[in-house]
């Protein structure tokens, strides 16, 4: 377990503030100011792991931190030691403003502790209540029942709390200063392939870098890629990856020394992509340094359709491998790589992983079934989650292999894990049940293989979609929700509807009643694009958290109120939660950009 990008891994930092009054009330707390901020720190280190599977790390400042002197030392260590997320920790009265975090990019909370003998809820209201006034959006903590001076037992709402800000804060540091790899560019006239390059600097802290797809070509023809590892990699493919039916008219079929090529292209271009993303020291060992040191890419995108596809191999293999958690070197963490160069769905699958440390699902949102319609097609009902209508998820691209749902939970239920803790077997069972249709010709002139299997079972999931609006910016969308499966003799009637050579994910958004989550049909609706990105797991409440810190508005979600975590400073600008995210997103602007 390494983290494969330049930058060493944000660390976070633990400020225990304390009343500064010597002589008496300081010394008679100190230990339990610091006792405090120690299980802070043993609480996330036991709890959180980077994408990377390496373990966060926590930095306690050396001393309590009583005034601005104080405050400037824990700065100055959490420099040095490269913190990236602030939380502050007291159970008692502090100097508000003189012992604040001002660093203006670093994303903050309070945690004040709830007991009677100190006033810690009143410290917490005055630091919030300063950080506000100064422009410094900040997160408050604050447990609901009263406890006992000195128990450092974290309660479970407060836990939550932590987890939520401290999970979100690291994403937010992880972004910073990391590329967005675009190979081609405009693919099809979908907007969210025109890269934006100020949206990514200014929202994420993110650099857009452009490579032409003949920089593919180039690398194949003069051998600037590993061949021991192609090797590797072909001879996995062939033994892992089963060709499926090709489904093409019989004059538009290749024979198979072609299907030879386009298999030997496919993993090519999987190794290539792979190197200009995160570099490969065996290409700088054959002489390719420029080359080898890849783009420090966090997430990258292929162009592909048309310019790529009408004339080579599409890239349908290489992103879906990609973007699974295993590859012919063995299980792995997920890349995050985009169909169709679609930046802004790249940007909703990363922060996905960053999230949740799985692989993601990246899908068309293609058709809304109602059970009427389904009933006249296949003469069946749907039933259970699915009865009200099921959204179908298919795209030949960038579809994770994880998605096939053969990994299983603690209580054996399908899943989509981190990698260190998926098995051998279960990394082969999403390869046993995945086939690779050769590319639909009418799509695809240069042909390829496109995977095909179907989600099993019934998972826990969160589709979101970061979208920009001409005149206000970016803006984030979310639907928790699950997979479903349907009965086959469903899914084969709406299946061959589409595309049968695609993978496919049926969706069922939880449903309210109101808006856009009126039913299944508004939801898809209401959607703001073509594509859409899938995580395992409800994550909604992890989603507007995060997207607060970027001063990324909400415009479109089904979470429930009380989960919703944003600055203390969003209260202050109108009771209704979503009209006051969109005014503090707007007062704060973007979180790098200039105002």
């Amino acid at each position: 377990m390494a983290n494969r990008l330049i930058g060493d891994l944000p660390k976070v930092g633990i400020r225990p503030v304390i009343d500064g009054r010597e002589n008496g009330v300081r010394e008679s707390l100190e230990t339990q100011v610091m006792d405090l901020a120690r299980a802070a720190a043993k609480f996330i280190e036991d709890n959180l792991r980077f994408p990377s599977g390496e373990k966060v790390t926590c930095v306690i400042a050396d001393t309590c931190i009583g005034g601005v002197a104080e405050a400037a030392m824990c700065a100055n260590k959490f420099k040095k030691e490269g913190v990236g997320v602030s939380l502050t920790v007291t159970p008692c009265w502090c100097y508000g403003t003189e012992v604040m975090d001002t660093d203006p990019l670093m994303a903050k909370a309070v945690w004040g502790f709830n007991g009677t003998e100190r006033p810690g809820a009143v410290y917490l209201a005055a630091a919030l209540a300063g950080y506000t006034q100064k422009g410094l959006p900040t997160f408050g903590i604050y447990g609901r029942d009263v406890q006992e001076a000195g128990d450092t037992n974290i309660p479970a709402d407060v836990q939550e709390k932590l987890l939520r800000f401290v999970k979100s804060a690291l994403a937010v540091a992880q972004m910073n200063g990391k590329s967005y790899l675009s190979l081609g560019y405009s693919s099809m006239g979908i907007a969210g392939s025109m890269v934006d390059g100020n949206f990514f600097q200014d929202y994420l802290g993110i650099r857009t870098e452009f490579v032409e797809s003949v920089e593919i070509l180039r690398r194949m023809d003069e051998g600037i890629y590993d061949e021991e590892e192609f090797k590797k990699a072909l001879a996995w493919t062939k033994k892992n990856c089963k060709e499926g039916e090709d489904r093409n008219k019989p004059e538009e079929q290749v024979n198979k020394a072609r299907k030879e090529v386009e298999w030997e292209t496919v993993v090519k271009m999987t190794l290539i992509c792979r190197d200009m993303m995160i570099g490969n020291q065996k290409v700088i060992d054959k002489g390719y340094r420029e080359e080898g040191l890849g783009r420090n890419a966090i997430l990258g995108g292929f162009q592909g359709q048309r310019q790529w596809t009408d004339y080579q191999p599409n890239a349908d293999f290489t992103e879906a491998i990609l973007n699974s958690s295993f590859d012919w070197n063995g299980i792995r963490q997920a890349f995050t790589f985009a169909t169709e160069n679609d930046s802004l769905n790249g940007v909703s699958m990363l922060f996905g992983h960053l999230l949740t440390n799985t692989a993601q699902i990246f899908s068309d949102v293609r058709t809304y079934w109602s059970p009427d319609a389904v009933k006249r097609v296949s003469g069946k009902d749907l039933t259970g989650l699915a009865e009200g209508g099921v959204i179908h998820l298919i795209n030949s691209g960038s579809t994770t292999l994880d998605a096939t749902a053969q990994q299983k939970d603690a209580e054996g239920k399908p899943a989509m894990k981190p990698f260190w803790e998926i098995t051998e077997e279960e990394a082969q069972k999403c390869l046993d049940n995945t086939v690779w249709p050769q590319a639909d010709r009418g799509y695809f002139r240069g042909g390829g293989y496109s995977s095909l299997f179907k989600t099993e079972g019934e998972m826990p999931v969160t589709m979101c979609r970061l979208n920009l609006v001409k005149g206000l910016g970016p803006v984030l969308q979310i639907a928790e929700g699950w997979t479903v499966e349907l009965p086959d003799d469903i899914h084969a009637v709406l299946d061959e509807r589409t595309n049968p050579t695609w993978p496919t994910t049926w969706f069922v958004p939880r449903t309210n009643g109101e808006g856009a989550f009126k039913d299944v049909y508004s939801v898809m609706a209401n959607w703001g694009a073509n594509h859409g990105a899938i995580s395992y797991g409800h994550i909604g409440a992890d989603l507007i958290t995060l997207a607060s810190m970027l001063r990324i508005p909400v415009n479109m979600h089904n979470v429930g109120e009380d989960e919703i975590f944003r600055p203390s400073a969003w209260s202050s600008f109108g009771e209704d939660k979503e009209g006051s995210d969109y005014r503090a997103c707007a007062t704060y602007g973007p979180l790098y950009g200039r105002k």
